[in-house]
């Protein structure tokens, strides 16, 4: 197909998809003229993987990064997703090597049961957001943290077992897009959950007897 055909399809604007074609981020199409290109199916799917990243927020250099995983995959699968997870926001100025470096973090996950290295940036995160939430005045209780972690691993468990293995790109694509994707979504729905309850639990007796 040829650019134009590719515009149309994907719905990215050709001075994007040029952008895209000079910082790396779509491959160059098969040349037929010193002026015209040929594309494939492949670049539909590349557009539309890019298009998401950058409508997640993500910077160019860290989508140059997903891609470049996607790509050329180093490693084992756990790893890679890893390096993959770690380019999605929020970020970290630096990552840790220090296993006492995120003891908020580490006393969380040793208490759910779930392994801890502080090297996965989510570690990091958890450490900052926790300490977020004794700033404010509201620290994560023992009854909340059950709760949530009980509740985020059934999500974690439906999350990895439709994860698609058969190929490191299909896994890659399926880990980062449904987490920077998704991540809205169940933000979303927990508020709503909010509405919901406090409807139920806060409205007056006499407005709900109306009902």
């Amino acid at each position: 197909m040829r650019v134009s055909e590719l515009v149309a399809r994907t719905g990215v604007p050709l001075a994007t998809v040029k952008y895209y074609l000079r910082e790396g981020l779509l491959m160059p199409g098969e040349a037929t003229s010193a002026t015209q290109a040929r594309y494939g199916e492949e670049h539909v799917q590349r557009l539309g993987l890019v298009k998401a990243l950058a409508g997640a927020g993500l910077p160019i250099p860290r989508i140059r990064e997903i891609l470049r995983l996607v790509d050329h995959p180093d490693g084992s699968l756990f790893d890679v997703l890893g390096q993959a997870i770690a380019q999605l926001p929020p970020y970290l100025d630096t990552p840790a090597d220090d296993a006492d470096e995120f003891p908020r973090a580490r006393a969380v996950l040793d208490r759910l049961g779930q392994v801890y290295d502080p090297r996965y940036v989510a570690v990091g995160q958890l450490e900052r957001a926790l300490v977020a939430l004794e700033e404010a005045g509201i620290p994560m209780t023992e009854e909340r943290l059950d709760a949530y972690g009980r509740h985020v691993r059934g999500i974690a468990e439906i999350d990895i077992g439709l994860m698609p293995t058969a190929s490191a790109e299909d896994a890659i694509r399926y880990a980062v897009l449904g987490t920077a994707v998704y991540e809205p979504v169940i933000a979303a729905m927990r508020r709503l959950a909010h509405q919901d309850v406090a409807q139920k639990r806060l409205r007056n007796p006499e407005e709900q007897d109306q009902q």
